[in-house]
């Protein structure tokens, strides 16, 4: 999965999008003007790719909003509970939520936000309030629910970041984490909330942190085929579809160059990676896996299969949409009177 410069494709981007080993593309601030803008753009991907491709978004709420100027603001996913007074509200606001951000995406064809963090809110520099809460309990209760919303509108819930984040302080963007807590309180704070998500069924896709949890493997959960496919394939059940965070990232330079981390992700178990913010880097690791993507061996078809699926299984029609119009406006109407109040 690439990114784009700017408002426009470039040429080069064209080519690349074109290119069998890229499935996708992330769509950041720089890339958004206006609305008919970010529609044109998006249906020049869908041409340019020549296959089917997801397109994405980081579009959490918060300050983590990629889409301003005609999109509902979308809170910080912390400002929840501090809004509201009892569960029923809280939930109703995290399900509001959902619906708001997954309409607007759907109706510019773009196909899923890297949403909900499930993280919780601790000590973590770069989680804070992107996280819903402190207690697992909570964030459970109020991703289900934020996840109920984006289902209303058939968009797949994205979770992030396996198996937990939000207890380490250094930011992975900048830093390599390293969690030394042992596994089973790992799994007691962080990890049960991945874990009775997908007991639910209620996630179609992971995004594994780029940090080392060092009392159980010497590799970051990106890059490690014990956290991906040891716990969370066969102990978690999980058979949706990994993603892993950017590449580009300082917490994934542990794996080396742009191919070796490419080639360890895939390996480990994630079935499409993030190339962002960095051209040079993108265009090697497509180089890269242009020997790979040929060869084409049976596990690698088995990851195409599972980001496609999740593409087919929710796709919405703009028929499907028109029905939603009134949910989607009783959804944002509730939205501006919490965030008033």
């Amino acid at each position: 999965m690439l990114d784009c410069q700017a408002e426009e494709l470039l040429p080069e981007e064209k080519e690349k999008l074109a290119h069998p080993a890229v499935g996708g593309l992330i769509l950041f601030t720089r890339n958004f003007y206006d609305k008919a803008q970010l529609a044109a753009l998006v249906k020049d991907i869908r041409a340019s790719a020549k296959q089917p491709i997801a397109i994405a978004v980081d579009h959490e709420g918060g300050r983590v909003q990629r889409f301003r100027e005609g999109f509902t603001a979308i809170p910080a996913m912390g400002d929840i509970l501090k809004n509201t007074s009892d569960n029923a509200s809280s939930e109703a606001y995290a399900k509001a939520c959902g619906i708001a951000l997954a309409y607007e995406l759907k109706a510019l064809d773009i196909d899923f936000s890297f949403a909900p963090v499930l993280d919780i809110n601790g000590p973590s520099q770069v989680i804070g309030d992107r996280a819903f809460a402190e207690h697992a309990d909570d964030v459970i209760r109020l991703a289900s629910c934020l996840i109920d919303g984006l289902s209303t509108v058939n968009m797949p819930a994205i979770g992030k970041h396996f198996p937990g984040h939000g207890s380490v302080v250094p930011d992975s963007h900048i830093a390599l984490p390293v969690d030394e807590r042992s596994f089973d309180e790992i799994v007691a704070t962080d990890m049960v909330v991945f874990k009775q998500l997908i007991a639910q069924s209620k996630l179609h896709g992971v995004m594994p942190a780029h940090v080392i949890y060092s009392e159980v493997c010497s590799q970051p959960a990106g890059f490690s085929s014990h956290w991906l496919q040891h716990v969370l394939r066969k102990s978690l059940g999980f058979t949706g579809a990994v993603f892993s965070d950017d590449l580009s990232m300082h917490g994934a330079s542990v794996a080396g160059g742009y191919v070796e981390r490419a080639q360890a992700a895939l390996d480990a178990g994630c079935d499409m990676v993030l190339a962002c913010n960095n051209v040079e880097g993108a265009e090697s690791i497509i180089d890269g896996l242009e020997r790979r993507v040929f060869h084409a061996h049976p596990e690698d078809v088995k990851k195409g299969e599972r980001v496609l699926s999740l593409l087919s299984s929710t796709r919405s029609s703009d028929g499907e949409l028109a029905g939603l119009k009134s949910t989607y406006n009783n959804a944002v109407t509730l939205i501006n009177k919490l965030r008033k109040d």
